[in-house]
């Protein structure tokens, strides 16, 4: 598609400090502050760092060591927390990253989401509340990328209404292995749509008593 940007400027770098819905928050990733809740809900699933390119972190030491690495990434990566708003508690964090103001691309990565926070409502809200981060300062393209491995990754981005792009194939070297990356992208163009459809999704009108969610995402957003 031809496009004429001759007008077009770089983009603000993204607010490092939170964003809030109804049921999730997006707030700056603090080692310290976080780190009890997040051990809490992280260190018994070492499995969820299978295809993040740090080891596993064995204790709190570690673990702190590793969130402090992911502090010290910007102006690339804005570290956030995961906030269920209900419990106040940290429960995974995740990365903007690959933030490139000049091209309006930024990329929703490193996500530890553990099995208490996947599939949930905050998780679903996480993962909007990110992307609104860079499209609402008018980014162009949202990215998500992962091994080509990484079933549920993928799975994940395709119910959040990414577009698969195809497979990098030899792209990388992780954990003294190779990864072909599976690449996913979401355009400005497609954001207001996907936006509804995640509003519409997480309506409480849309769940029933038990908390069931009563049309899927993917059938509301109408991509599956």
């Amino acid at each position: 598609m031809t496009m004429d940007l001759a007008d077009w400027t770089p983009r603000p770098a993204p607010d490092p400090a939170f964003r809030e819905g109804r049921h999730a928050r997006l707030e700056r990733l603090d080692p310290e502050r976080h780190l009890s809740d997040l051990a809490g809900f992280v260190l018994p699933h070492p499995e969820m760092w299978t295809f993040l390119s740090a080891p596993a972190p064995k204790d709190e030491g570690t673990y702190r060591a590793i969130l402090a690495e992911l502090c010290a990434r910007p102006p690339s990566a804005y570290p956030y927390a995961v906030i269920d708003r209900a419990s106040g508690r940290a429960m995974g964090h995740l990365l903007l990253m690959e933030v490139r103001p000049a091209q309006g691309v930024f990329e929703v990565g490193y996500i530890a989401f553990p099995p208490a926070l996947q599939r949930t409502i905050v998780a679903t809200e996480a993962i909007c509340l990110a992307a609104s981060i860079g499209f609402d300062l008018g980014y162009r393209r949202l990215e998500w990328k992962c091994d080509d491995r990484n079933e549920p990754s993928k799975a994940a981005a395709l119910r959040f209404g990414f577009t698969f792009e195809g497979v990098f194939r030899q792209h990388m070297i992780v954990k003294g292995r190779n990864r072909d990356t599976a690449w996913f992208s979401m355009l400005d163009r497609e954001w207001p749509s996907r936006r509804a459809a995640f509003e519409a999704w997480l309506d409480p009108a849309n769940f029933d008593g038990e908390g069931r969610q009563i049309r899927r995402l993917k059938e509301i957003g109408g991509w599956g």
